[in-house]
């Protein structure tokens, strides 16, 4: 089907009274199908209406065109009605007559029994039949409302523009007239662009919903598919297994949406001092034990201690709010997934290379795979006992989370199903859950278990309600768990911080490692802005802890970036179909892992008596990968996705701009 309506490289600008000019929308590009039915939905003064009445004709762009059927839209037209919130009735007309002066005006041409034909079937169409006599001063909100979509589809438009049109009404309207929407729209293949704040609303109703980001400036953030089946009840649509997904994917949307407002705002400009080219940072992490090393270098002062006088710690829920915060510039650095800086930088976030480097690995270990409790009520309390339990119930769907495609979590709990003969994208469904939701999950049954670092793991068991049927040192002990990352950018602007801000952290996993100090992390980590959870719950779980998840957060190489880890993670990734294994992984690798910075920082803190891993990787299957010949390793593989390899294009490495 060919596009209905074009949006493109639409801007738009408005003149200010104090002669000044605002840029409300920047390079928007839509294209919408016939009988589509498509949602707006953005913060306050994202440019939603502005946007729809660009399409309708209200308004002109200031860059790029709108069409209809392949037509410049200049000007307001019947093809292209609006359906307003604020009903505009006119109030001394009737129901009847309020529609008839549409239709009247619109279609003179056609003869007048159609047009009372097509006047009271539009009043039968929303169910107005017993107030088609009745002036607007007599009707509800909702009637009113139905008044107005009634008046728009009498005049046979191409085109059903609604802004906010359920916004003022009371919820169990609001839900009659949705659903009276959809059957009209479905009955005469309307196609509809609607503006709405109701995220439950823009789910029920859409084919699509596009996410407009914060303005100035604003662009389409993202484009969400819906992929549940028409028609739709409204109370039983929440029952589609894509439902909460997609609604959590929006709200998602919105809630970052506000932070980076909130980010920019006290975002100030570089400030140079003590020999640094910057010394106010914006540095992401997640709630869970392994940010330990971070909260130290906060509360401890070891920022201070290097120069780093104004580190601002930004606490995100979920991996994918460290990706948005370093692609769109938000985040000077990161606590990340081991595998993260790799999968940013081949191009993991939408296919958009974003060269990231690490210099720094802040922990070790730290990750658990956690069943729930019915599974070791049943015996299965090993990776044999779960396969067979498998195969015994192959026509059930088995779900586990997982943190994030690029994280250890992934890849370990990929890695331990495939060495037992399970497929982990064919007998079992892996779901991307953020690490603080993973209890409740599994609490509610919508999951079966899930690989997360701790506290998730040990909460499970303290709560009765799982079990960690395989812990770090029964996979791949001493795996990378967290690192740091920066963009390759950043790097290059600011590197006199980039090596200060290793040695303030790597000053800081020294202190974590120390066994007297552990009561004290506790208490730290235990704070709201930090993981906010009872001490209980936040074992460090050193070397010689009994506890079925290791934390290792400084030593022998411990620390330093290892590139043969950074190949095994690419490869892994590019086992599961995630990216496309690099031609040129000997280049990417260069780039990502950077030695030089920590033996640097290293060198300066005195601490030159640090060994560091070398050889091959053996996991506890008994293989061994092979560092020298990747392809091979993969080619080896039984059990895997088909593998892609491809050169990854990269530009050449350039600091950000002054």
């Amino acid at each position: 089907m060919g596009v209905f309506v074009a949006v493109d490289q639409v801007e738009k600008v408005f003149n200010l009274t104090n002669g000044g000019q605002y840029l409300a929308l920047k390079g928007i590009d839509l294209q919408i199908k016939k009988g589509e039915f498509i949602s707006l939905i953005g913060h306050s003064g994202c440019g939603k209406s502005t946007l729809l009445n660009m399409i309708a004709g209200l308004d002109l762009p200031s860059d790029g065109v709108v069409t209809l059927e392949g037509q410049r839209i200049n000007q307001p037209g019947p093809d292209r009605m609006v359906v307003f919130q604020n009903y505009s009735l006119l109030p001394w007309l009737t129901v009847r007559e309020n529609i008839a002066l549409a239709v009247e005006e619109v279609l003179p041409h056609i003869p007048k029994g159609e047009r009372r034909q097509i006047i009271e079937t539009n009043i039968d169409l929303v169910g107005l039949r017993h107030a088609a006599d009745k002036p607007p001063g007599q009707l509800s909100g909702g009637m009113k409302q139905r008044v107005a979509i009634a008046r728009a589809l009498a005049i046979r438009p191409k085109l059903l523009l609604l802004d906010e049109p359920f916004g003022a009404l009371d919820a169990l309207t609001r839900g009659n007239l949705q659903e009276q929407l959809m059957k009209i729209c479905e009955a005469n293949h309307v196609t509809a662009v609607m503006v709405t704040h109701d995220v439950d609303e823009a789910v029920l109703l859409s084919d699509r919903i596009v996410m407009l980001t914060n303005g100035p400036g604003s662009k389409i953030g993202g484009i969400l598919e819906v992929d549940i089946p028409r028609p739709r009840k409204r109370l039983e649509v929440v029952d589609h297994p894509s439902y909460y997904s997609l609604r959590s994917e929006v709200i998602y949307f919105l809630n970052q949406q506000k932070r980076v407002k909130q980010l920019q705002a006290r975002r100030k400009p570089a400030i140079a001092r003590h020999g640094l080219e910057k010394i106010n940072l914006e540095l992401g992490f997640l709630p869970l034990t392994a940010c330990a090393p971070i909260a130290v270098a906060q509360e401890k002062g070891f920022f201070t201690k290097h120069g780093l006088d104004e580190v601002s710690l930004v606490r995100e829920t979920s991996w994918r709010g460290i990706t948005d915060g370093m692609s769109r510039g938000y985040l000077d650095a990161a606590q990340m997934p081991g595998g993260m800086p790799v999968w940013l930088t081949v191009g993991g976030e939408n296919n958009q290379p974003l060269p990231v480097v690490s210099a720094l690995t802040l922990t070790r270990n730290g990750n658990g795979i956690t069943l729930c409790k019915r599974f070791a009520e049943q015996g299965i309390k090993t990776l044999k006992d779960f396969h067979q339990y498998l195969l015994q119930s192959a026509d059930q769907r088995h779900t586990l989370g997982m943190v994030h495609p690029s994280s250890m979590h992934n890849l370990l709990l990929r890695y331990w199903l495939a060495a037992e003969g399970i497929h982990p994208d064919h007998d079992v469904t892996l779901q991307t859950i953020p690490p603080a939701q993973m209890v409740a999950s599994l609490r509610s049954k919508t999951i079966d278990g899930y690989c997360v670092g701790d506290p998730w793991n040990r909460r499970a068991e303290l709560e009765g309600i799982g079990f960690t049927v395989a812990g770090d040192l029964d996979i791949y002990p001493g795996h990378p768990g967290k690192v740091l990352g920066v963009r390759e950018d950043w790097a290059m602007a600011y590197p006199n911080t980039h090596i200060a801000l290793v040695k303030a952290l790597l000053d800081a996993c020294q202190y974590c490692a120390d066994p007297n100090h552990s009561e004290e992390i506790r208490q730290i980590l235990s704070q709201k802005q930090y993981v906010g959870t009872d001490p209980e719950y936040l074992e460090l779980g050193m070397e010689h802890s009994d506890q079925a998840v290791h934390h290792l957060f400084y030593g022998d190489g411990v620390n330093r970036p290892s590139r043969t880890e950074h190949l095994w993670m690419m490869a892994q990734m590019a086992r599961w179909g995630d990216v496309p294994f690099p031609r040129n992984w000997v280049e990417i690798l260069e780039r990502v892992c950077r030695v030089s910075v920590f033996s640097t920082a290293a060198r300066e803190l005195g601490l030159m008596d640090i060994k560091y891993r070398t050889g091959p990787i053996q996991l506890f299957d008994g293989t061994v990968f092979n560092a020298d010949d990747p392809i091979g390793y993969l080619n080896g593989l039984d059990i895997k996705h088909e593998i892609y390899i491809a050169e990854v294009p990269l530009n050449a490495p350039q600091a950000l701009a002054a």
